[in-house]
């Protein structure tokens, strides 16, 4: 039986690509070559069938039979410590359990980042990607809990999958605390060595191996258009079809579709004081849970400031 020794499990849209792509440059550590397989979201049964848009066609991608998830670390040579990266475990708590069940020993890097920037983020990946209908960023939001009862992929919970305070407090309910490293996205962007080294520290091999954390999965913006709302309802009518193909195949075949869609690189326009205000009204009590849930501060998280992305912190 082959379980990871550590998890990369959070946030989506806080660096875990990037963080995954670091530490695969580690020689002590193998990470799975199929980044985000989705495998503790399951319980050896078929993904939840889900209603947004894409999300048929991401369920064909999920790694839920055991022997196919336990396949990804064959190629693990001999000695080293084998990890994988889904970031959709940390608001999961069933994953939780199932990850206590499979692989009690496993040690959690739990990412986090400003949960408005991700919240953000998150949308604009989406956007940009043609499968987010809703323009207004704050509406998209507001939709949450009406798409949640209507069967869409956690991925489109902007605002819930920010609620680290729940989640961790969760987790330290499951896991003992020292199974569990907590890195703030902003340490991977402003200290990345130093960031790399203590997750080396925390997972028992030797620091200083990996000299530096590139930009993975940056989104470009696409500006609203006429002719980029009719390349989006494209995208996201072949998505539905897409759900009976298979995903190498639709991927072919939308390719054309989102190079039309981001034949042009637009500014992601950012929020202003009102709109980051309106969405911390609404998270400051699981920020003051965080608070208290690990110790530290996170007062940075309540004011307004721009930037957030690594181009724009590392200018």
């Amino acid at each position: 039986m082959t379980m990871p020794d550590f998890i990369v499990m959070g946030a989506p849209k806080a660096g875990s690509t990037a963080l995954h792509a670091a530490l695969a440059d580690h020689p002590e550590l193998f990470l799975s070559p199929v980044k985000e397989p989705k495998f503790f979201l399951c319980d050896n049964q078929p993904p939840p069938l889900q209603s947004g848009p894409g999300d048929a066609h991401s369920r064909q991608e999920w790694i839920w039979r055991r022997d196919d998830y336990e396949d990804l670390f064959r190629d693990a040579p001999p000695g080293t410590l084998v990890g994988e990266s889904t970031p959709l475990y940390l608001q999961d708590f069933d994953a939780h359990y199932r990850i206590a069940r499979l692989a009690p020993e496993a040690k959690l890097i739990a990412v986090v980042r400003d949960p408005v920037d991700r919240a953000y983020s998150n949308w604009a990946h989406l956007w940009s990607d043609g499968l987010e209908p809703e323009a207004d960023f704050l509406a998209a939001c507001a939709a949450e809990d009406e798409r949640q009862r209507q069967g869409w992929a956690p991925f489109w919970r902007y605002k819930g999958q920010g609620r680290y305070g729940e989640q961790l407090e969760h987790l330290y309910s499951v896991f003992p605390r020292d199974q569990v490293h907590v890195l703030r996205y902003r340490e991977l962007v402003d200290e990345p060595q130093a960031c790399i080294d203590a997750i080396a520290t925390f997972l028992g091999v030797e620091p200083g191996l990996v000299g530096t954390v590139g930009s993975e999965n940056v989104s470009t913006f696409v500006a609203d258009t006429p002719v980029n709302a009719a390349l989006r309802w494209a995208v996201r009518s072949g998505a539905r079809t897409g759900a009976w193909l298979p995903p190498r195949v639709w991927r072919r075949a939308g390719a054309p579709l989102l190079w039309a869609l981001k034949r042009s690189h637009a500014n992601r326009p950012e929020l202003t004081e009102e709109q980051r205000a309106s969405l911390v009204a609404e998270l400051v009590d699981d920020i003051e849970r965080l608070e208290a849930v690990t110790g530290q501060s996170f007062d940075d998280w309540r004011g307004h400031r721009v930037g957030g992305t690594y181009s724009v912190r590392r200018a």
